[in-house]
């Protein structure tokens, strides 16, 4: 019995790996080939990293020798080629160091704003989004920076980004927005020293007085104001010399026709008394 049992026991297995084999085969085989694949996968992304590192070092060599068309080359191939790894946007950001170093500030904020499209929640999203801050103050872009930095929540840059709002509030003369950001960038500072607090009292006290403001935007309404009744007084006056210019005219127009026939009555008054 127990040598019938074994026979049966191998009829079993023999009957199962009939019917199952193929599976199982199929299984250590799709399984190496993921392996394998996932090998070369990762092959292939520490090359790409690997080739991407070189031409990166290449765009810093070139950005600080001032070599604007090599970094450009290696940063294009970069952006071309190396999307997927981190380099990109590294690339980027020294080529806007570049660009402002060249006088070309429209191709800087052009770089850095294809990182905050981008990446906008990452790190170097948010440096990028700083960096560009400042290029549109240098472009006297005041409104394009409160566009850019309002309502991004707090993070590591809020104090930054809060100095430079202020810095586009005074641009704009919306001195009150100025002081409420400058003041929110030194407490934002106030864990972490992310800011010059000595630099932001004095853009505060360098702020114009409110008080005084108002008083200049009064000033300047009624000296508009006057000048405007000055101008229609001017006018008005000028109409009424047009008007008595032409009395004059008509009236000097109407001695002249009664001129003659006032000579022929004298005319016809002297040969009666003849």
């Amino acid at each position: 019995m127990e040598d019938l049992s074994e026979k049966e026991q191998i009829e079993q297995i023999r009957a199962w790996w009939s019917e199952y084999g193929n599976f199982v085969i199929g299984g250590i085989v799709a399984g190496v080939a993921i392996m394998v694949g996932v090998n070369q996968y990762s092959s292939r992304q520490i090359n790409a990293q690997t080739e991407a590192s070189v031409l990166y070092e290449s765009v810093l060599e070139a950005v600080g020798d001032g070599k604007l068309e090599e970094a450009e080359t290696a940063a294009t191939a970069i952006y071309t080629d190396y999307e997927a790894t981190i380099y990109p946007s590294q690339a980027r950001l020294a080529m806007a160091r570049l660009y402002m170093e060249k006088g070309r500030d429209e191709d800087a904020a052009v770089v850095l704003q294809a990182i905050v499209d981008e990446m906008p929640k990452s790190e170097v999203g948010l440096v990028a989004r700083l960096r560009l801050s400042q290029v549109l103050l240098y472009q006297e872009q005041p409104q394009d920076v409160v566009d850019l930095l309002s309502k991004q929540g707090d993070s590591a840059f809020s104090a930054r980004y809060n100095e430079k709002l202020g810095d586009a509030y005074f641009a704009l003369q919306s001195y009150t927005l100025a002081e409420e950001a400058y003041l929110k960038a030194m407490t934002d500072s106030a864990q972490t020293q992310t800011v010059d607090r000595a630099l932001l009292q004095m853009k505060i006290d360098d702020l114009p007085d409110a008080t005084l403001v108002a008083a200049d935007v009064s000033a300047a309404t009624a000296i508009d104001t006057l000048e405007d009744s000055a101008v229609e007084v001017t006018q008005e006056a000028a109409e009424v010399d047009d008007a008595a210019d032409a009395i004059v005219d008509d009236a000097a127009a109407e001695a002249m026709e009664e001129t003659p026939a006032q000579a022929g009555d004298e005319a016809a008054a002297e040969e009666v008394a003849d």
